[in-house]
């Protein structure tokens, strides 16, 4: 059971996904949207990154890889119910060489290369696991779901 209700988690995602206005908290003009909509970044991992990781903890490191830009829009994130899905899947860049291990997590972060502050604000298990091999090209498929619950 949630201790939280449906319209605040589906506010509380839409602001963070698509960079909607939470209106009424606080005051009428409630918890503001960013002036530009920006970017979330797609991560994967090779280990659970845990609810004290970084966007690096455990981030796979195999040749060519580059996190996943993904724009705070509803072109970017699709939000129902109180859960959110990726607007259609997101494809990492090719494995070139060094797989590495399998790709167990995946993580929605503020930061793109690994170098500043790069909180999570979401992760979860990938299923199935993704095998790495050269060739391979990660994805995190549109039926993903991060629930605020």
């Amino acid at each position: 059971m949630s201790s939280k209700s449906t319209t605040w988690e589906n506010a509380l995602l839409l602001l963070v996904f698509n960079n909607t206005t939470f209106a009424n908290v606080g005051d009428a003009g409630g918890l503001l949207k960013s002036v530009g909509d920006g970017n979330l970044y797609v991560s994967f991992h090779t280990a659970d990154p845990g609810e004290g990781g970084t966007a690096d903890t455990n981030e796979t490191a195999y040749t060519g890889y580059a996190r996943i830009a993904v724009p705070r829009t509803s072109a970017g994130w699709t939000i129902t119910a109180d859960s959110c899905s990726p607007n259609g899947d997101k494809t990492a860049p090719e494995c070139t060489a060094s797989p590495g291990a399998a790709l167990t997590h995946f993580a929605v972060s503020t930061g793109t290369d690994g170098a500043g502050v790069e909180d999570i604000l979401y992760y979860g298990a990938l299923t199935p696991n993704i095998t790495m091999a050269v060739g391979v090209s990660p994805i995190l498929d549109s039926t993903t779901t991060i629930t605020e619950a």
